[in-house]
């Protein structure tokens, strides 16, 4: 007898199963057997529950179906059956009943093949409409008799109600494990358990003091952005404790990002409390079979579980709310976070009318403060818009008359934070010099252990013992730079210059090397709000600073405007021009003057001219007739003024004008005349040249070239 004979597996013999459910049209289709686990744990643990189900192919062949006429659809291991979505079995399964290729559908249990009443019934229907028979354990059901299809219906919703109250039980318990601060979770950043459970700080000090820093730093700069730059340029990085691999629990340095570092200011563990319930889960947005989680972030006020004072704490609980604030103020542009851009008062100005924000608007060298909430949400009218120079230097004033008598207390401070800074990057150099010697020291260990003979081990350490050493001289070298540039404490020559710049805060203030944004954070640590009042459309404006503490400053200023006419001298101007016209002074004359007197006007322009007194005289009625008002000048050959030249050129003359700023025509001014107007030559060649550069295109510097090769 040959080995194959002795180790042959016994036939297993099955005995035929009668039912007068089960005719001929059943046994001519399919026969399909479910098999479903809901975890792939229970998928690796309890093989029984998977042996019994694969079994069920043996079923169908008693009950008639041949074996090459049973399917098995097993493509549910480890999914849930509490929805249809994200089976493909299941779904496959109802085709196949819909297709009328099914004859009989075999589960040990209606739970293995839903756990939902809607994805059940459904199936029910189905069977019912194609003459599909369901069997278990316990029998065969045929879905278009009554008493079947009741039996079939109580069955489904005691499998949903038997998940529903497994998952309460288990939720339960959770709960309350989570109430006595018990229920273990994943720890952040800085934190480790020990084999009792009890969870304590990093034991590394360099990742203690990193974690440390990462709070230092936020509330000194108030941005995560900030806190990265600064994590960065310093070459800091981050302690990461592996959760998973072959490295599990080992120490591993990551590089700084913007989500770690805002999971870690979110994080109410750096606050010594136990929490539970921060980021439940939102059913309408997770979608089963993608990566949309449906995790949400709870306020504070719904937390189920908050113990304070439970763990060790890097901060106190009202700093951590404190981040929180200034998080929440930065992603809502709120006041107290430094901007982009050089308005000084950029979320700190209030409109005096409204009450509204201001926000700056930037264009091609000009920047202005603008009410616009009535405008953009009601399609009214600008509020107001001032320039925001003048705003931000009379605030910018206000804040140097506030910094003058705590000058020596801002040097004291200063100094102190700056020597402060040094001593936790030196802290934090020493720290990384210690750990980069201690792996040296273990590949030395290693490569002393070694046999010389193994030269198959020993050129592996030997080549890890080299790359220790190298990385450890480079990194001897970056701290020697780092030294040389920022030595731990400040000398004399550096005292002395921050008490001088402290005694001299205008200088400072106006220093090429300060920027707006080290303006912006000056102002926000003694600036509160700013208000802007506006004497209606006129030039008078004044802000009222209210400062940190409640104390209030007010200003007055004088903007720029428009017009004239928004002047709130503009009648006594008007007067003064008629007096000084009847001294018989000339237009030139009565601008300098004006001048003189101390008179300014509008849009920023130093001083009056005589265009500004013509038109003036012009809009109030100063001038006299016509022809005394304007005589014409005496014109040379080929001689244009600027009025009959654009007349003939068919432009506006402002554009002339232009033109002639930009030397594209030749011009000279009519001393003689009271006006002195221009008087532009072109002959008949010269005006084809006009026309042409009229019609040609407005290209900028282009028409400049243009011209030129014209």
């Amino acid at each position: 007898m040959s080995q194959d004979q002795n180790t042959a597996t016994p036939t297993t013999i099955i005995e035929p199963i009668s039912s007068h459910k089960i005719g001929p049209r059943h046994h001519e289709r399919l026969a399909m057997v479910y098999v479903r686990q809901s975890t792939a744990v229970q998928v690796v643990r309890h093989q029984e529950s998977t042996r019994l189900q694969y079994g069920l192919t043996d079923r169908a062949l008693a009950l008639g179906w041949p074996r090459d006429r049973t399917t098995v659809i097993d493509d549910d291991l480890g999914r849930s059956g509490a929805s249809a979505e994200g089976r493909p079995g299941f779904q496959r399964l109802v085709a196949e009943v819909g297709l009328d290729h099914v004859g009989i559908i075999l589960g040990i249990e209606m739970s293995r093949l839903a756990r939902s009443c809607r994805d059940w019934h459904q199936l029910l229907e189905v069977c019912a409409l194609f003459g599909t028979l369901i069997a278990d354990l316990d029998g065969i059901y045929d879905p278009s008799n009554y008493n079947d299809r009741l039996l079939l219906g109580l069955k489904g919703t005691m499998s949903e109600a038997e998940l529903h109250v497994i998952k309460q039980r288990m939720l339960q318990g959770k709960l309350n494990k989570a109430r006595r601060g018990e229920l273990g979770m994943k720890l952040p950043i800085g934190f480790v358990k020990r084999p009792s459970g009890e969870v304590v700080k990093d034991p590394d000090e360099q990742a203690q003091s990193v974690v440390a820093m990462i709070f230092d730093q936020f509330e000194a700069r108030g941005t995560v952005h900030g806190v990265l730059r600064y994590l960065v340029d310093h070459g800091i990085r981050i302690p990461v404790r592996a959760w998973s691999g072959p490295t599990r629990g080992d120490l591993e340095w990551h590089r700084p990002n913007r989500e770690t570092l805002l999971n870690l200011l979110h994080n109410p563990a750096y606050a010594g409390a136990y929490v539970y319930g921060r980021r439940p889960t939102d059913p309408r947005r997770k979608k089963p079979g993608r990566s949309g989680t449906g995790r949400t972030v709870a306020a504070m006020s719904t937390w189920q579980v908050c113990l304070k004072d439970r763990r060790p704490a890097y901060i106190t609980w009202e700093r951590y709310e404190e981040n929180l604030k200034q998080l929440a103020a930065n992603r809502n542009r709120a006041m107290s976070v430094v901007r982009r851009g050089p308005s000084l008062l950029s979320g700190l100005l209030a409109c005096g009318r409204c009450g509204h924000s201001m926000s700056p608007t930037y264009g091609s060298g000009y920047a202005r403060y603008a009410c616009s909430r009535e405008a953009v949400d009601y399609g009214g009218k600008l509020c107001i818009s001032v320039a925001a120079g003048v705003v931000d230097k009379c605030v910018s004033d206000l804040v140097m008359q506030a910094l003058e008598p705590a000058a020596l207390e801002v040097s004291l401070q200063v100094t102190e934070n700056i020597e402060a800074e040094r001593r936790g990057l030196d802290a934090a150099w020493s720290q990384k010099l210690e750990r980069a010697q201690y792996e040296v020291d273990r590949a030395m260990r290693q490569y002393n252990a070694v046999e010389p003979e193994n030269r198959l081990v020993a050129r592996t350490v030997e080549r890890q013992l080299e790359e220790q050493l190298a990385a450890q001289r480079e990194l001897q070298e970056q701290h020697r730079r780092f030294v040389a540039q920022q030595p731990t404490v400040l000398d004399a020559e550096e005292r002395d210059a921050i008490r001088a710049l402290a005694s001299n805060i205008p200088a400072l203030w106006t220093a090429p090397t300060t920027n707006s944004a080290d303006r912006q954070t000056i102002v926000r640590q003694l600036v509160d709000r700013v208000e802007l009042h506006v004497a209606g459309a006129s030039e008078r404006a004044k802000v009222v600073v209210h400062w940190v503490g409640g104390h209030r400053t007010a200003a007055a200023f004088v903007r720029p405007v428009a017009r004239t006419d928004q002047l709130t001298y503009y009648r006594e101007l008007v007067e003064r021009i008629r007096r000084l016209r009847a001294e018989g002074l000339t237009s030139m004359q009565m601008a300098d003057r004006l001048n003189a007197e101390g008179l300014r006007p509008p849009k920023r322009r130093p001083t009056f001219n005589a265009e500004m007194v013509r038109t003036i005289m012009s809009r109030n009625g100063l001038t006299t007739s016509k022809g005394a008002a304007w005589r014409r000048p005496a014109l040379g050959p080929d001689e244009w003024i600027v009025r009959d030249l654009a007349a003939e050129l068919g432009m506006p003359m402002i554009s002339l004008y232009a033109w002639l700023r930009r030397g594209w025509v030749r011009a000279r001014r009519i001393e003689e005349h009271p006006r002195q107007p221009w008087a532009i030559s072109a002959d008949a060649q010269e005006l084809a040249r006009l026309r042409a550069l009229r019609v040609a295109p407005k290209l900028g510097w282009r028409s400049e070239k243009w011209l030129a090769s014209a």
